[in-house]
């Protein structure tokens, strides 16, 4: 429960006092219960080319980070399960603005960040018998004179190239530096992301399932199980190459959202999907509709859940320690 309790913390945190600077002091602490934690800053992240998840940050008066937090407790060098959040600590939409009545939420943006740290406090805690690492792209979105502009092209750390239709499509291009640097620097067996992505997760599902994307079916099905014991419900969705044509874009590998053809929540997955380049198993959760609650239930009181902790640590328990 600590990694719970940690998660909603942070989750329930105001976007003037958890912005990135902040929010990388907060991880820092977790050295102490014996976390590796490495820290890039902009500097580090512009040398590797993180250009995607740098341009959602470069309006900001904060800095953009990307964190990275490994467990090793299994008894050999066995390669890590892998858990990746959106941690945007305030999402204003930036040029393609959110509504007002919208905004004042999106200081919950971070919150699947906040379940990977939740969780690798966890599992440090409880001295889990596995290697794990959690890593966390944080950024706030934000609007100035320096921020991005839709129509941007941005090259992200996987080489591809991504027209910036929407600046409030943003999560999926902090998400695609993440999940591909994951892949290529831990080799993991696994990947499991988590994001308040779409608010088309909520049209579909509203706040009793997260949506469940991925490309490979034992996966998905130990998570829908997990999930199932810890009441952190999750209903899977569809990936298929036929919605691909709906983010191809004309001057770029892709673009950052689909304005026709609908199934919005579906071609964020499938933009993800495209950064993960050697065919690892993956899964995302789209939590847009499970992070916040307005009007609490059995276990929250209201405001940050921490969903995806339990889930997660019920995932690791019953399949992988």
């Amino acid at each position: 429960e600590e990694g719970s309790f940690f998660a909603r913390g942070l989750g329930s945190e105001p976007g003037n006092i958890l912005h990135p600077d902040e929010y990388v002091k907060r991880i820092n602490t977790l050295k102490k219960f014996g976390l590796k934690i490495n820290i890039y800053d902009e500097k580090k992240l512009k040398k590797l080319g993180m250009n995607a998840l740098l341009g959602v940050g470069q309006g900001s008066i904060r800095g953009s980070y990307l964190v990275t937090m490994e467990w090793n407790g299994a008894k050999n060098k066995s390669n890590p399960l892998a858990f990746v959040g959106k941690g945007v600590c305030f999402d204003t939409g930036g040029y393609s603005l959110k509504p007002a009545k919208f905004m004042e939420d999106m200081t919950y943006d971070m919150a699947g960040s906040a379940t990977v740290v939740g969780l690798m406090k966890n599992l440090a805690i409880r001295k889990a018998k596995i290697n794990a690492v959690g890593v966390v792209g944080l950024v706030e979105n934000m609007v100035s004179g320096n921020a991005q502009r839709p129509g941007d092209i941005v090259k992200s750390y996987s080489g591809k190239t991504i027209e910036i239709l929407n600046t409030d499509a943003e999560g999926r291009l902090v998400l695609a530096d993440a999940l591909t640097f994951t892949e290529k620097k831990f080799k993991p067996k696994l990947i499991v992301d988590l994001a308040t992505l779409t608010g088309a997760i909520i049209v579909s599902l509203g706040s009793e399932y997260a949506g469940l994307f991925s490309n490979d079916d034992k996966l998905s099905k130990q998570l829908l199980e997990a999930g199932d014991k810890v009441e952190e419900k999750l209903w899977r969705m569809p990936l298929h190459k036929n919605f691909d044509k709906l983010i191809d874009s004309k001057n770029a590998d892709m673009q950052n959202i689909n304005y026709v053809g609908g199934a919005g929540s579906t071609t964020a997955a499938q933009f993800l999907q495209r950064f993960i380049l050697n065919k690892t198993p993956w899964a995302h959760l789209d939590i847009a509709g499970m992070a916040f609650s307005k009007y609490g239930g059995a276990l929250n009181s209201g405001g940050a859940t921490s969903y995806g902790v339990r889930l997660l640590n019920q995932l690791i328990e019953d399949n992988y320690e």
